[in-house]
C-alpha cells in the first residue's frame, strides 16, 4: 500500500505493506514496514491505495490533486486528512484491528412541540406496538447516521449497542446533551420515562461488559468527527439506576468536530465510527443549548460544597439542547456484499 500526501508544505511518502479484509474502517490489519521520505521539491500529490483481500480481490483508488499554474508553494491537505493519516499509522503500530463487522443506523428528528413523560410510551410494558409508536406528531427529519462497529476489537460493547438498535430500545429517546465543537450524548437511563430517557426492556438479556475494565479497550482516540464511544467518564445515568444489579451502561457519545477531543481519551471506549451522515452530526451540533451564567455556576458550586443534592440535579440541565432532537428510528443494516464505503473516514 502506498500513501502519498502533502503535510504542512512537504511531500510525505509512507510505504506500508499490509493485508486487509472487507469492512475495514481505515487500512489496519498487519503492519510489516513503515518508512517515511520527505521532500519539498515535488509539487505532485495523490493518494494511491492498493488493498489485497484474502480471496485475491483488489481495490485501487487514485486521486489527482490539481495544482494551480504559477503556484508558489505546494498544496496542503486539510487538518482532517492529516489526522486520518497519523491515526492510521498509530493504529497500525499498536496492532488495532478496527474491522467493521456490523452496521447499524440511527434516524434523528426534531420535535417542534416539547414533550414529557406523559406522551412517551413505556417500553417495559407488554404492548410492544405502543412502545414503538411515533413519539412526535409533527417531527422534522434531520437524516440518518450509518455507524460501523468494531466487533472484532470490542465484541461485548458492540453486541450490547447492536441489541439496543435491533430491539428499538434507542427509538423515541432523546439527545440529552450537546457540547458545541466537541460531542453530543444520547442513551441516558433514568428512573422514569422523563424527557425521552432509555429504559431497558426486561425481556432482553444484555451481557455484562467486562471491556470497561480492560486497558486494551481504551487505546483508540477521539481524534476526529464521527467517533462513536461508550460513555464512562461522561456517563450521567441516574444514580438509582446504576445501583440496580441488572444495570447495563448503554449511553453513548458521537464526536462532532471540527477538532479532536483529547479529554475523552483513555476514559471512554471507542467502538465505532460514522460511515454516512456527518452532515446530520453537524446539524445536531448546531442546535442551541442551555448554558448557565457564571453566577449560577458559582451558586451551584457553593450548594455542592454544603452537600445540597439539588446541585447535582441542577447540573443535569446544563448543555441540554433547547430543541428536542430524538432518535426516531434505529436498526441494523444487512449488507449482502462487503464493500468499502466511499464515505469511509
Amino acid at each position: 500500500m502506498m500513501l502519498r500526501c502533502v503535510l504542512e508544505g512537504s511531500l510525505a511518502i509512507y510505504e506500508v505493506e499490509m493485508e486487509r479484509r472487507p469492512y475495514h474502517r481505515n487500512c489496519s490489519c498487519a503492519l510489516h514496514n513503515l518508512k517515511g521520505i520527505c521532500s519539498s521539491a515535488s509539487y505532485a500529490a495523490f493518494f494511491s491505495r492498493k488493498i489485497s483481500f484474502p480471496k485475491k480481490q483488489a481495490w485501487r483508488i487514485d486521486c489527482s490533486l490539481p495544482i494551480p499554474i504559477g503556484a508558489a508553494a505546494p498544496p496542503k491537505f486539510s487538518s482532517q486528512s492529516s489526522l486520518l493519516l497519523s491515526d492510521l499509522a498509530e493504529e497500525l503500530a499498536m496492532g488495532l484491528h478496527t474491522t467493521i463487522t456490523d452496521r447499524v443506523f440511527l434516524d434523528f428528528s426534531l420535535c417542534p412541540t416539547y414533550f414529557r413523560s406523559t406522551t412517551i410510551p413505556n417500553p417495559s410494558t407488554k404492548n410492544a406496538s405502543a412502545a414503538d409508536s411515533p413519539l412526535c406528531s409533527d417531527p422534522t427529519p434531520l437524516g440518518r447516521l450509518v455507524l460501523g462497529l468494531y466487533g472484532n476489537l470490542l465484541p461485548l460493547t458492540v453486541s450490547t449497542f447492536k441489541l439496543m438498535c435491533t430491539s428499538s430500545s434507542y427509538k423515541n429517546t432523546v439527545v440529552h446533551k450537546i457540547f458545541p465543537g466537541q460531542f453530543f450524548q444520547a442513551g441516558r437511563q433514568g428512573r422514569d420515562r422523563e424527557y425521552g430517557e432509555v429504559h431497558l426492556r426486561p425481556n432482553l438479556e444484555f451481557p455484562r461488559n467486562t471491556e470497561t475494565v480492560d486497558s486494551k479497550a481504551f487505546l483508540l482516540k477521539h481524534s476526529r468527527a464521527g467517533v462513536v464511544s461508550l460513555c464512562l467518564s461522561e456517563n450521567d445515568d441516574d444514580d438509582e439506576v446504576k445501583l440496580n444489579s441488572d444495570y447495563r451502561n448503554v449511553e453513548f457519545l458521537i464526536t462532532t468536530g471540527p477538532g479532536p477531543c483529547p479529554q475523552l481519551d483513555n476514559n471512554n471506549i471507542v467502538f465505532g465510527t460514522v460511515l454516512e451522515g456527518l452532515d446530520v452530526v453537524t446539524s445536531i451540533a448546531s442546535i442551541p443549548t442551555y448554558k448557565p451564567s457564571e453566577r449560577i455556576r458559582q451558586l451551584n458550586d457553593l450548594a455542592e460544597f454544603f452537600g445540597d443534592e439539588r446541585a447535582q440535579k441542577g447540573r443535569t440541565l446544563w448543555n441540554r439542547p433547547l430543541k428536542t432532537v430524538y432518535i426516531s428510528d434505529c436498526g441494523e443494516l444487512q449488507v449482502a456484499r462487503p464493500s468499502l464505503s466511499p464515505t469511509l473516514p
